[in-house]
């Protein structure tokens, strides 16, 4: 059993270390360090986090038996459409639907709030996680290389309805 709620500023230091330790599996895995990838949420300060909460994005928490389990930032931008940002679960907790129930309840947020679309963006390299998305129904809209990340970025989205 699971709950999902919004978080607040009191929230940020157990939802940044719940980021950082999401995001460090994959950084492991990518060679991503801080050096060459210093926005990467494996290393999130939490006054990042803050200033997020302070720029209007909204943050929510998945909690369950063990605490704080899951988190995701969305932030409104241009019109109807909506950005997905820092999706994390803790990898104590992986493979227990967390992130699908995340994708779902930022769905239904964005709809409630008038909006039509999410994106995101995604290591292009990491297949797993771009096809994850992809049953989650989001779809490819183009890749880029940015000089200063050591991988492309693969941008997604999915149409609320």
């Amino acid at each position: 059993m699971h709950t999902i709620s919004k978080l607040t500023s009191d929230d940020i230091p157990a939802a940044a270390e719940v980021i950082r330790q999401a995001f460090a599996t994959i950084a492991e895995t990518f060679g991503l360090t801080e050096e060459n990838c210093p926005t990467n949420g494996a290393f999130l300060r939490d006054g990042a986090l803050a200033g997020e909460l302070e720029k209007g994005a909204a943050l929510y928490g998945l909690s369950d038996d063990d605490g704080l389990s899951g988190c995701m930032a969305l932030k409104r931008k241009e019109g109807a459409t909506f950005y997905l940002e820092k999706l994390a679960v803790a990898p104590w907790c992986r493979s227990r639907g967390y992130g699908g129930a995340l994708v779902a309840h930022a769905a239904e947020e964005v709809r409630l709030a008038g909006g039509g679309t999410i994106r995101i963006g995604v290591m292009y390299e990491n297949r797993k996680l771009v096809r994850w998305y992809e049953r989650q129904g989001f779809s490819i809209t183009g890749t880029r290389k940015f000089a200063h990340l050591p991988f492309v970025v693969c941008f997604m989205e999915r149409v609320v309805r």
